[in-house]
């Protein structure tokens, strides 16, 4: 191919490439003692540049961060919630349960005071019943005193007499 090509055509393209490396060469010899003076007013531009970019990824990380805790603290309120009112249900419970106890203790004590009057008037009428009994026998034994003739009121007008009869009655 490069046959087949004049040769001034070839001689001309290796001019232009020589020309433009020796052009090349002496602008960077040039332009090097500037590029290596450089302003450090851009350092800390560059510098500043990058603390923004890592500041910005620290944003983002530390928003990712809160909008996590956001969500725990979110489903913690919720469960705090769920929970008193929990606590709340089972109070109201408790204090339904201590009134009804209380109901109870003192229904008791008034069955147990009325339960102990009744025991006591039982009793009493029991203490009436037998003395009732007692006397009743006692009357009905006099009566059959009187009836048999052991017991004769009629006849003994003085103690005196009672008192003669009775050895009369023993001998």
């Amino acid at each position: 191919m490069l046959a087949e090509l004049p040769k001034n055509l070839v001689l001309l393209a290796v001019g232009t490439f020589l020309l433009g490396w020796i052009l090349a060469s002496i602008s960077a010899r040039m332009g090097g003692g500037s590029a290596r003076k450089r302003d450090p007013r851009d350092d800390r531009i560059r510098s500043l540049e990058a603390e923004q970019r890592i500041g910005l990824t620290n944003v983002e990380q530390l928003r990712e961060k809160l909008e996590a805790c956001e969500k725990e603290l979110a489903t913690a309120t919720e469960g705090v919630e769920k929970r008193d009112r929990v606590i709340e249900h089972q109070q109201a419970k408790i204090d339904e349960l201590k009134q009804d106890l209380r109901e109870s203790v003192k229904k008791t004590r008034e069955l147990r005071h009325e339960l102990t009057d009744r025991a006591t008037e039982s009793l009493r009428s029991e203490v009436k019943q037998r003395e009732l009994e007692t006397e009743l026998s006692v009357a009905q034994a006099s009566t059959d005193l009187i009836a048999t003739g052991v017991l004769d009121y009629s006849l003994a007008e003085d103690e005196d007499d009672l008192d003669e009869a009775a050895p009369s009655a023993l001998g």
